[in-house]
């Protein structure tokens, strides 16, 4: 079923508060940089099951960049807490890495660097555990300029280049919590871990995150409209509209959102209500 009839029959919308946790403790930033404490993991993931999430979304985001598992008992204490879906990522090198998190209380892993260096991991991964437990995790900055290229291959690349910039927008692929371009073209990963076996696209515009200026949304239609798996919305969300528009011009699946509810500006439940005042199928 494509992605253009899965809209279409009205399949509920969900709405996913994201935990970013570094050194035991949940943080916010703009643009994956200037990090702000934002509480403790356990307690957040608490008040938004309570509340009525849809799911949960807990990112390990230094574990990459440190070279280190992803911190376990925290996943553990955070899964007694929520009767919710709950997606856990960051650190993820191998099988045994899922097999570790499936069992601490997980129910899907997130998987970024990991798949990008190693792509059979997704499938080794969906062919271990499941489809439906393997995410792939996108973080993708708008390329505006001539894609990075070594001197040598310059010259070469500059009219495959100018031809690509003229033919729209374009985002690059980034790893290691965004601090690593790999050169790979957004669109074109998101369609290769859907054949790869992965079940589910959290995608992030690294442009637009932490900014509350509203989701990049040429960027969440161009890979939902790629991609016959769900696809999950995140970076930029500040109001309630925000929400909307990425669910409808960005055609996403479901909208992940952190800086408007971990500082209170908006209820899980406002948002909802929100949503299906504007005729969006949510659970209440």
């Amino acid at each position: 079923m494509g992605k253009k009839s899965k809209f279409l029959t009205g399949l509920t919308k969900r709405i996913i508060p994201c935990l970013d946790v570094k050194d035991g403790r949940v943080v916010k930033g703009i643009n994956f940089v200037n990090l702000k404490d934002a509480g403790d993991p356990v307690e957040s993931a608490a008040v938004y099951s309570r509340e009525g999430a849809d799911e949960i979304v807990f990112l390990d985001i230094t574990a990459s960049i440190e070279k280190r598992k992803t911190i376990v008992k925290v996943v553990e204490k955070t899964a007694e807490q929520v009767f919710i879906p709950l997606t856990v990522g960051g650190g993820i090198r191998g099988i045994e890495d899922i097999r570790i998190l499936l069992k601490s209380g997980a129910d899907k892993v997130s998987l970024n660097t990991a798949a990008v260096e190693n792509p059979l991991l997704v499938r080794k991964g969906a062919e271990s555990f499941g489809s439906q437990c393997i995410v792939v995790a996108i973080d993708a900055k708008r390329i505006s300029q001539e894609p990075r290229a070594k001197s040598k291959e310059k010259n070469k690349n500059l009219r495959s280049t100018l031809y690509a910039l003229r033919s729209g927008p374009k985002w690059e692929v980034y790893t290691y919590g965004g601090t690593k371009p790999t050169g790979l073209d957004a669109v074109k990963w998101a369609k290769k871990v859907e054949k790869l076996g992965a079940g589910e696209i959290l995608l992030t515009s690294m442009d637009a995150d932490g900014t509350q200026e509203g989701y990049d949304l040429e960027l969440t239609r161009a890979i939902s409209e790629a991609v016959n798996i769900p696809m999950i919305a995140s970076g930029g969300a500040g109001n309630l509209e925000h929400l909307y528009q990425g669910l409808t011009i960005g055609k996403a699946d479901a909208v992940l959102a952190a800086s408007i509810f971990h500082y209170g500006k908006y209820s899980i439940q406002e948002a909802k209500k929100y949503l299906k005042n504007k005729g969006l199928p949510v659970r209440i």
